[in-house]
């Protein structure tokens, strides 16, 4: 494999994450500002399986066969990447409830126009 496949995820990762930090720079609604956060989080989901992708790696299951005899992945990323879209959805859906919320006590979901909440 060339170099550029191996830093291609990374790359990826990286153009996902500033793209939802742009999305969230311009952003002018509520809503838009926490999908463009769930793209930052998406990010990480690139992140952690380009980390544990491993050439011709299969399940780390040793039940038919000795360890150590053929390429396995790393079960800690892929851990970590389940936990990494169980905290995603959790913390879209607090943030989407916030805006519920915001949107029912203000009539308003343009951050611009929440004028009570400035310090």
């Amino acid at each position: 494999m060339t170099a550029l496949t191996h830093v291609l995820p990374y790359l990826v990762a990286v153009w996902v994450f500033l793209a939802g930090c742009y999305g969230l720079a311009t952003s002018r609604d509520l809503i838009h500002a926490v999908g463009c956060l769930s793209v930052c989080q998406a990010a990480t989901y690139v992140l952690l399986l380009a980390v544990g992708y491993g050439d011709a790696g299969t399940a780390p299951v040793f039940s038919d066969v000795t360890p150590g005899s053929r390429p396995v992945v790393d079960p800690v990323v892929q851990a970590l990447a389940l936990t990494d879209v169980v905290v995603g959805a959790t913390v879209t859906a607090l943030l989407l409830a916030l805006v519920v919320q915001v949107a029912k006590r203000h009539g308003t979901v343009d951050p611009d126009e929440l004028s009570e909440l400035r310090g």
